[in-house]
């Protein structure tokens, strides 16, 4: 089968969207189907990882037998949609051939080119949701497009019944790789994620303070980048907070298992976190992130707060009885090790099937 994916951001550019469309892409080649991706060209300023399959993945436009077309969406205005359709009717012939599109959120690139091959089953996952903002009109009114014109849809969490109105044809949550390890008890703390308003940085920073007044030694090291670096760096300067930043680093779920707790919000490294038994720390700073993480199967096995408050006060609990800990650690693994990218694969195969059935 030929399969497109439109995604607007792709490996070797670090993200769990990016990540989750590689897993799936990689996958399905070695079960011998044909995968192209269309995405954003890199900017220039980003810096390319050394290992052979970034390399590759950026300048050969090929990595594992994944074909990837990257396109120069140009100035971020409002003809950067018209510059994407113009870059890729050059590929028309590319969609034409395909057996299956598959749009991961960014839909209206592949909007124009659903009336022009109108019986082309195109299906759509949404990922996630507008950053810090709760849906607008706009937004609301997009997922609806989308999901009227797909033959289907993947709703990454149960949460867009509620906020966009979408009626989704399956739900997940997520896959991983699970690993079999000790659980560690070194007080050590891994931030993961965008460092912005809206994975919370700064809150974890201010209840790493509390906890710091209180005399309690934590040592954390934040892997991510964002526009509240800085503003971060400083907070944990002038506090004397016994914090190291990484940036973003490939394949940063691997260094988890020097880490006792994590500090997350989004489902991939929630996931990534329960898969190496990992005390797992979230937080929301409005309704919808509330939501997104309350309204899913693992919300038993985290901590999940909204202020730098509650946060320390559950930090606190954890270290005065790191056994009582323990059994939500091995129910939260065991249910992680469920989520297969095996399984999430066999999901987007129905999924399909399913559709492309619909139009016989």
């Amino acid at each position: 089968m030929k399969i497109v994916f439109f995604t607007r951001l792709f490996y070797p550019h670090i993200g769990g969207v990016e990540k989750h469309v590689l897993e799936i892409s990689k996958r399905l080649v070695e079960r011998g189907h044909d995968v192209t991706i269309f995405t954003e060209k890199l900017n220039k300023s980003h810096s390319l990882s050394k290992q052979p399959l970034a390399r590759s993945a950026k300048l050969r436009g090929e990595i594992d037998g994944i074909k990837i077309i990257r396109i120069d969406p140009g100035a971020n205005n409002w003809f950067k949609k018209i510059r994407i359709w113009a870059r890729l009717f050059e590929h028309c012939f590319v969609l034409k051939q395909a057996d299956v599109i598959h749009c991961h959120d960014i839909f209206f690139w592949y909007l124009p080119f659903h009336f022009l091959f109108f019986k082309k089953p195109v299906f759509t996952t949404f990922h996630g949701y507008e950053e810090n903002n709760i849906p607008g009109k706009k937004a609301i009114l997009m997922h609806k497009i989308a999901e009227v014109l797909s033959k289907g849809n993947l709703c990454i969490g149960e949460f867009y019944k509620k906020w966009y109105g979408t009626n989704a044809t399956f739900v997940s949550f997520g896959a991983t790789n699970s690993n079999d390890e000790k659980i560690n008890s070194n007080r050590r703390i891994a931030y993961l994620g965008r460092l912005e308003e809206e994975a919370g940085i700064m809150e974890y920073l201010r209840a790493l303070k509390v906890l710091s007044d209180k005399k309690y030694k934590l040592k954390l090291d934040i892997f991510g980048d964002g526009s509240q670096r800085l503003l971060a760096k400083d907070y944990a300067r002038d506090n004397n907070l016994d914090v190291s930043f990484k940036g973003f680093v490939n394949n940063a779920d691997e260094s988890l298992k020097n880490y006792e707790y994590v500090f997350v919000s989004r489902y991939l490294g929630i996931l990534e976190a329960l898969a190496r038994k990992k005390t797992v720390f979230a937080i929301y700073n409005n309704e919808i992130k509330k939501d997104y993480l309350e309204m899913s199967p693992f919300k038993e096995y985290i901590a999940i707060s909204g202020n730098h408050l509650e946060l320390a006060k559950m930090l606190e609990a954890v270290i005065k009885n790191p056994n009582k800990e323990k059994a939500k650690i091995i129910s939260g693994y065991n249910w992680t090790r469920k989520q297969t990218w095996e399984k999430m694969v066999n999901l987007y195969l129905k999924l399909w099937f399913m559709g492309k059935s619909s139009l016989q």
